[in-house]
């Protein structure tokens, strides 16, 4: 299997369809990395005009070329309603190579656990597909929706990890860390 194919496009769940973004995703981008809510506890997210989420979309399309995954869009199967993001982008935390497992959800998908099946999802895929990188994810202390998020994705604290990060002071949820 090529590392350019090895998501194949499409994540399903009882409830969702993950899929890679398309360009007709860009609104839906914008709309969620534009309202206050969903960026509260990553303000350097958020995106004020619409021309960027366009290139928040191509820097997203580039990863999907390049690795072959990256973030899907979120939607239930019997609507073409985008409800956020969940996926993974390789990077380096503390100078080791992981996988950063990322959601973010319209607040009208809020509370009705979406993001813990999508993510459950991603981390499942991201267990098969690329088993050798440690699966991380970067959570702000007082978001505690995201925390249960992590933690409903199978992700624990490593404290060890815990560190300054773009917004702010990072906890750090993580899978298969090297012993």
């Amino acid at each position: 299997m090529s590392d350019r194919n090895l998501a194949g496009g499409e994540l399903l769940t009882t409830r969702l369809s993950l899929r890679r973004p398309t360009e007709a995703d860009i609104d839906a981008i914008f709309a969620i990395h534009s309202d206050p809510a969903t960026c509260l506890h990553n303000p350097s997210d958020a995106l004020a005009r619409p021309e960027e989420a366009g290139e928040l979309f191509r820097r997203w399309n580039d990863q999907w070329q390049s690795c072959g995954y990256g973030y899907w869009v979120v939607r239930r199967h019997d609507s073409a309603l985008q409800l956020g993001f969940c996926g993974v982008k390789p990077m380096e935390l503390n100078g080791m190579k992981v996988l950063n497992l990322f959601y973010r959800f319209a607040t009208s998908a809020w509370g009705q656990g979406f993001a813990s099946e999508a993510a459950i999802a991603v981390t499942s895929w991201a267990s098969r597909h690329v088993p050798d990188l440690p699966l991380i994810a970067r959570v702000r202390p007082a978001n505690a929706a995201s925390q249960r998020v992590a933690v409903r994705a199978g992700l624990t604290r490593a404290e060890h990890l815990d560190g300054t990060g773009y917004d702010g002071f990072d906890w750090i949820y993580a899978a298969k860390l090297p012993n």
